[in-house]
Formats: C-alpha cells, sequence, structure tokens
C-alpha cells in the first residue's frame, strides 16, 4: 500500500482528508471507528483504483476544490483515479470550460463518461467541437448529450449494463466486488430476496432477486416516501439494501414490525446506520456481523456491511 506514488496534491486538495499513501494511512483512517461496533476487521480497497472523480470548473480552471474553500486547484493527474481517467485529464482540463459546475468522469466498461453540469444552460460551439478531442464516448451538459460514440457499460460480475449519465456507482471495481461477495454468501439459501435501493443491480442480478428503487434496473419506487409495505414484505425472508447517506429509516419502521428472516445492509454513513440499527434491533433483529469497508479511500468516509437476524 505505501509503495504509491504520494500525492503532491494532499493537504491543498479538497478531495482527500488522509494521505492513502502514507505508513499511518490505516491506524489514522480505522481511528474513526471507535464508535461503530464493528465485529471484524476492515476490508481494505487500494490507493488508485478509483472509477469516477468528480470535479469542478470555474472559468478557465479546472480540478479539485481546495480543502474548505471555493478555490480550484488546477490539476490533470490524480494518485487515487484509475489510469484511463488519468489519461485524458489533461485533454479534459483544456476544454473552453464555460460558466462554473462540476465535471464527473467516469471509467466504463468500454471508454470515459464524462458528465457536466454547469450554470451555462448551452453548450457553446467551441466546447462541442472541443470534446472530440478528449477520447471520450460520452459527453453530457446539464443531461444533455454533446457527443456519444458508444454507449458506456457498466459490469457488474458477468453481467453487462447500460450506464445512464450520472448514475450511481460505488467508486472502485474491486471494492464493488467485495461487497457483491459478502451480500451474495450471506444471502445464500434463502429463497425469495428484495433488493432495495438497488441502483444499477450490483446485487440484484447475482442475487437473482427482485430490485426496488427510484431509479434502476428494478421497480421504480421512492423508497423515501413509499417503503415496501409489510404486505409486500411477507413475500420475502431476506431484504438486502444500500441506501443513500440519508440511510432507510422509513424502511427499517416497516421492517421492524416484519417477519423477514434477514436483513443485509449496506450502509456509506455510519451515523445513519446506527439510527437504522437501533430501529432494527426494537424490532427485534440481532445483529450478526458489522465489516467495514474502506471503499472511500483517503477519505473520511467508511461503508459499512452488516447482518441482521430476526430473533
Amino acid at each position: 500500500m505505501n509503495n504509491h506514488p504520494k500525492c503532491p496534491f494532499f493537504g491543498r486538495c479538497g478531495g482527500c482528508a488522509y494521505d492513502f499513501t502514507s505508513p499511518s494511512y490505516r491506524e489514522s483512517k480505522a481511528s474513526l471507528l471507535t464508535e461503530i461496533p464493528s465485529t471484524s476487521a476492515p476490508i481494505w480497497v487500494a490507493p488508485g483504483v478509483r472509477r469516477r472523480g468528480d470535479f469542478c470548473f470555474s472559468g478557465n480552471q479546472f480540478g479539485f476544490f481546495e480543502s474548505h474553500t471555493k478555490n480550484i486547484i488546477p490539476l490533470d493527474n490524480c494518485p487515487n483515479l484509475v489510469p484511463e481517467i488519468n489519461r485524458i485529464l489533461p485533454s479534459v482540463s483544456k476544454l473552453p470550460w464555460a460558466g462554473s459546475g462540476s465535471c464527473l468522469i467516469t471509467s466504463c466498461e468500454n471508454g470515459i463518461d464524462i458528465a457536466i453540469n454547469s450554470t451555462v444552460p448551452y453548450v457553446t460551439s467551441e466546447f462541442r467541437s472541443a470534446t472530440s478531442g478528449v477520447g471520450a464516448i460520452r459527453v453530457t451538459w446539464n443531461g444533455r448529450l454533446v457527443v456519444e460514440t458508444a454507449t458506456p457499460i457498466i459490469k457488474f460480475g458477468d453481467t453487462s449494463v447500460e450506464y445512464p449519465s450520472g448514475a450511481f456507482l460505488q467508486p472502485s471495481i474491486s471494492g464493488a466486488d467485495a461487497l457483491r461477495e459478502l451480500v451474495t454468501s450471506r444471502a445464500s439459501g434463502f429463497n425469495r430476496i428484495a433488493d432495495l435501493f438497488c441502483g444499477l443491480g450490483n446485487f440484484t442480478f447475482a442475487l437473482n432477486a427482485d430490485g426496488f428503487d427510484i431509479v434502476g434496473t428494478g421497480v421504480t419506487r421512492d423508497l423515501f416516501k413509499k417503503p415496501l409495505t409489510l404486505g409486500m414484505l411477507a413475500g420475502y425472508d431476506c431484504v438486502v439494501m444500500d441506501p443513500p447517506r440519508a440511510g432507510a429509516r422509513a424502511q427499517c419502521d416497516v421492517l421492524a414490525q416484519s417477519n423477514v428472516r434477514r436483513v443485509i445492509y449496506v450502509s456509506c454513513n455510519p451515523g445513519t446506520f446506527m439510527r437504522d440499527l437501533s430501529i432494527l434491533q426494537n424490532g427485534g433483529y440481532v445483529l450478526q456481523e458489522l465489516i467495514p469497508v474502506d471503499q472511500f479511500v483517503g477519505s473520511h468516509h467508511w461503508e459499512l456491511f452488516a447482518t441482521f437476524d430476526k430473533k
């Protein structure tokens, strides 16, 4: 881990709270887990494998925000990103940027996708022309297509799906694979599985589960406003959840009253996870295991994997 090239921007760039090249990185990051009742040692994701970067731009400057400011640190390389993104960053940084906004660059199975959101509602002819030379297979501006030479594809194990511009993805393939392996092993032996907040299907296909989400591969359902009801849950013996940072309070309130035998909960926010853990425990669920995953390398964020069984 410590042989990775030192990041020249650490300490100025707001992207990382911890120096992932430091020999003390794991010790420092693990100190955030003191209030988490983890039952296993963390799973560590290697640096340099992040497949998406959320950049910013203003005027002619492109890069990451400086820590705790709106100043932009220009850059055309990030040691925490996959080589495929770093190869095109010099060209992307030199585009004729207009206004200010964000630029999400994602490395897909078959090329690079760039999703831009800007204060300028339109794409200039100069920018449209310049995008053809950056090497991306798709570029969108405020959700509108600028250029597309192929439909971006994401793979979950052996399953390929089309990638909607700007859609949620776990930040690394290795991290997504680790979580999928944990989920599928703990769901083994259960007959009917509901995959809630299923996204594009990282768990859904491997589990042959019913997927429910606001958007994604499954049933279109806003689980914050309309959680699965007790009647709907009665058909499942296992529920998998991977909600956004807001957690799954409304769904946990219903699950606590259900007879679902096992709940598998993947969380990207320990704070809301602890809130939801309390709801499930008050409903008779027993925490069986809790494994931290360093999915967001360099940041202060932890991913948590947990299983609960009904008493």
